[in-house]
């Protein structure tokens, strides 16, 4: 099927071109100081979100936040084992998801689940998401709140099937208004032709916001339901294949010893120490079809068991390796 490329218009082109690009993080650390709810968003099958979401994390808890409140998690344990289990929820036992929740804790964060129960869809699992925030933050008041969410859930305003979202109803309940932001409108797509012009437009390698004349966000086109700010992603390019988003001044790419795989294809994962035996999240995987493929892992400085397995699955070695 053909897929007709997305075009924009002269007038808005001009109008998109007078923008000012504004680094996403500096600018979201910079206006959450005065905020006291901070609700992200995040695409389920975009793990750049995640790792976006992860920058923000030391900024906002120097700013005050000591709560992260996550969609995803069904833990009830999170909080005293330090880190995540692929037990802990569908989506956290994604590497990048993993890392976010470790970095949270290893920060100070105290994590809280909020999902409604399961059957609670719709109109009511919004009013229930907003009450299990709110119940939380009437026993728990010693700092700020994020609030890390899916799509829609992070928009205020009038909302055409819930009424109002997650977002809306938390305002309510708290009296107080959210800083929302949105990370899904202005991603890259699956196929190129279907990426809003926007991402042509905007280039470099770090996510970012638009801001007018008045220094005011852009918020897309919609009027209603809105977020504050809507944060642009570039298009992914690669390094040793691959994502360059994955990589920060933290992280390292680490090649894996063609010496310790024994097979292909193998699956090759990083666990930080202590946590493969117990279950846990691994840092990073990557798949080796032959010897032929680029095997680097990408590593928060630390200590990792490496961990070989082969096509049925079955570990066939494991070795330390240390990140500096």
């Amino acid at each position: 099927m053909d897929v007709k490329e997305k075009k924009i218009s002269k007038d808005d082109s001009l109008k998109l071109v007078k923008l000012k690009v504004e680094n996403a993080k500096n600018y979201i650390l910079d206006q959450t100081k005065k905020e006291q709810i901070v609700i992200l968003n995040e695409a389920h099958h975009y793990a750049s979100h995640r790792t976006f979401a992860t920058s923000l994390l030391k900024g906002l808890y120097e700013n005050g936040y000591r709560y992260l409140g996550l969609e995803a998690i069904g833990d009830d344990s999170i909080n005293v084992r330090k880190f995540p289990t692929t037990k802990s929820g569908f989506y956290t036992s994604e590497p990048q998801f993993g890392s976010f929740i470790k970095t949270a804790l290893d920060l100070g964060f105290t994590l809280f689940k909020y999902e409604a129960v399961q059957g609670e869809n719709g109109k009511d699992r919004e009013i229930k998401q907003a009450d299990n925030i709110y119940k939380f933050m009437q026993e728990n008041k010693n700092g700020k709140y994020i609030i890390y969410c899916g799509y829609g859930h992070a928009y205020e305003g009038k909302d055409p099937y819930w009424e109002k979202t997650m977002a809306g109803r938390l305002s309510d309940l708290t009296k107080i208004n959210p800083f929302t932001i949105d990370q899904t409108e202005f991603s890259e797509k699956s196929v190129t032709e279907r990426n809003s012009p926007l991402l042509k437009i905007i280039k470099g390698k770090d996510p970012v916001v638009l801001l007018d004349e008045n220094n005011k966000a852009f918020k897309g086109s919609q009027i209603e339901p809105f977020t504050d700010i809507k944060v642009v992603h570039p298009v992914t390019t690669y390094i040793k294949d691959r994502p360059r988003w994955m990589l920060n001044e933290n992280r390292k790419l680490y090649e894996v010893p063609k010496s310790k795989i024994k097979s292909y294809p193998s699956l090759i994962f990083a666990y930080r120490k202590g946590e493969f035996d117990n279950n846990g999240v691994p840092a990073d995987m990557i798949e080796l079809q032959s010897d032929k493929d680029s095997g680097y892992l990408i590593l928060d400085r630390g200590g990792y068991d490496i961990i070989v397995k082969d096509k049925a699955y079955n570990v066939t070695n494991r070795f330390d390796s240390s990140i500096e």
